[in-house]
């Protein structure tokens, strides 16, 4: 269980609350075994007096009992307001570790996994994690602490009773533990199958347009059939398994309850135990019975937990080629300049851009042409900071990009991306996401900058109307345009279009380039295109050549 000792921190930091939890563990199962000699010590009584009647002994042994049952649930309470809620402080804390990492990625690190399994990191992992932290720790020292004082009172009482009782019990925990096994592993098939069935539902809604268009709503209907059969199949494997964990359960309990009644009943008649004592074994053994039984299951969480923190430690552990130097905050004038600039994609070994300089002053604009994989994407991500160049560096201001503070350097920077991306939100919400508070003024500002604003007022709640997953109730010229107006309204610095004017009529592009022209006029604009109609109106204009090999000149 190597990686689980890197929580041994948290354990550390969430000490006190542990220790309480301790404390209440031992006092709860205190309490909760005490009150048995009691109900062993009624019987007695009322079997010596020979009759219902009121007993003052009985009621006073009744009144220990409930006391110590009110004592038990107040201290299991509190045991579970302390283990559980220091489980769930680290889960919040191990969950806004990983997610800072995932901010702290380039581009090239997240292209080398798929978003499942980085939102496994966060999701089924860390939730394995908090399974180990809580119940699995709780349970155990439960048990370790249950059997330490029932076993006392049991020896107190009858020792070769108590061996006879106790000895069957890590023959349940084994077996639990095969059954759990067992059951873990039929859980994982069935939630790969739930997952498969959830992931063609989503393509198949995502498509629903291409389904139409080709009349295969069968042919899906059909698909999604047999994966649900599939499902059904494995659910039902999975439910005869776990009918097996509760048979053995009972199986056992009333194992247990014969073994003390034959050997009760046998010292009974020898004179040598009483009935009460007889009764105090039964509810000793029906006590430590769950318990028991969950030490298969808690062993099964932590080899689960275990596997689950080796991946969250292997994620944490990566490092980014991309790294914030945390210099002071300053402002960006914009100034450009490629310097022998190369850079290799590392996932294909592709050469997108070879030996490239160049250099555009503050407030002036360059035009970037070339056909596609001459690498003009790749000097917008390179611009952004979003990637490091394989060879080369690149100055802005003519400070190197390594040594500038990233986020004050992005800050001061628009990017459109050549796919139009927009969140589950507001028209109003995604054009002001880029900057902090926004006025509705500023919003207006910006979309009317981008040509859009004709557009928003059209519709029925104008600049609250929801744009729906991926601005998928919008047009592509409307997304485009959303963008693009995010973009400005910022004011930046410098301004990046990657082939982002492409999806709009040329009317339209003119209205755009003319705007950023009167309203930003001071910023440096880099403009990615195919198209000379986006390029006309630049200071420079570059032109990348895709060669043999992916190179580029």
């Amino acid at each position: 269980m190597k990686a689980l000792k890197t929580l041994n921190s948290y354990f550390w930091k969430h000490r006190i609350l542990l220790m309480w939890g301790f404390l209440f563990i031992v006092a709860s199962n205190f309490f909760n075994i005490y009150k048995v000699q009691f109900i062993g010590k009624s019987v007695d009584q009322i079997a010596d007096s020979g009759h219902l009647g009121f007993n003052r002994q009985v009621l006073i042994y009744v009144a220990i009992i409930v006391a110590s049952s009110l004592l038990t649930g107040f201290f299991t309470f509190m045991m579970r307001q302390t283990i559980i809620v220091a489980s769930r402080r680290i889960e919040y804390e191990l969950k806004n570790k990983i997610y800072t990492k995932y901010q702290q990625l380039s581009l090239t690190d997240y292209k080398k996994t798929t978003t499942g399994d980085l939102m496994n990191r966060l999701s089924e992992d860390v939730v394995a994690v908090r399974m180990y932290l809580g119940p699995g720790v709780m349970y155990i020292v439960n048990l370790i602490i249950l059997v330490l004082i029932t076993a006392i009172y049991m020896i107190r009482t009858d020792v070769s009773m108590t061996l006879w009782t106790l000895l069957p019990l890590p023959i349940l925990s084994f077996l639990i533990y095969w059954v759990s096994s067992v059951i873990n592993r039929k859980s994982k098939i069935m939630q790969k199958s739930q997952s498969a069935i959830s992931t063609f539902v989503q393509d198949s809604f995502s498509g629903i347009r291409v389904v139409k268009f080709f009349a295969r709503e069968r042919y899906i209907a059909r698909n999604y059939g047999i994966k649900v059969r599939d499902y059904q199949d494995k659910a039902l494997d999975l439910a005869k398994t776990e009918a097996y964990f509760f048979t053995i359960i009972l199986f056992v309990i009333g194992l247990l309850n014969v073994a003390v009644l034959y050997i009760g009943g046998n010292k009974y008649l020898n004179n040598e135990l009483s009935v009460g004592k007889i009764a105090d074994f039964f509810m000793y053994i029906n006590i430590l019975i769950f318990p028991f039984s969950m030490v298969g299951w808690v062993t099964s969480i932590n080899q689960r937990a275990e596997a689950s923190m080796a991946r969250i430690n292997e994620f944490l552990a990566l490092k980014s080629e991309v790294v914030d130097s945390g210099a002071p905050a300053y402002p960006v004038k914009g100034s450009i300049e490629f310097q022998n600039v190369s850079y290799v994609y590392p996932n294909t070994g592709i050469r997108a851009l070879n030996n490239l300089s160049f250099k555009v002053d503050a407030g002036q604009s360059l035009a970037i042409m070339g056909k596609t994989g001459s690498g003009k994407s790749t000097v917008a991500l390179l611009l952004a900071g979003l990637i490091q160049p394989t060879e080369g560096r690149i100055l802005i201001d003519g400070k190197d990009l390594r040594e500038h503070n990233l986020y004050n350097y992005r800050r001061h920077l628009g990017y459109i991306p050549q796919e139009s991306y927009l969140f589950s939100d507001t028209i109003e919400n995604n054009i002001g996401f880029a900057v902090d508070q926004p006025s509705s003024e500023k919003v207006m500002e910006a979309a009317k900058m981008a040509d859009v604003h004709k557009n928003i007022v059209k519709f029925k709640e104008e600049y609250k109307t929801r744009v729906g997953e991926r601005g998928v109730m919008l047009s592509g010229g409307q997304k485009q345009r959303i963008c693009i107006a995010r973009a400005l309204i910022k004011e930046p610095s410098i301004l990046i279009f990657d082939d982002s004017l492409s999806a709009l009529d040329t009317e339209t592009e003119e209205n755009i380039l003319q705007n950023i022209e009167k309203y930003i006029h001071n910023s440096t604009s880099v403009i990615i295109t195919h198209r000379e109609s986006s390029a006309k109106r630049a200071d420079k204009i570059l032109n990348l050549t895709a060669v043999e090999k992916g190179k580029s000149a």
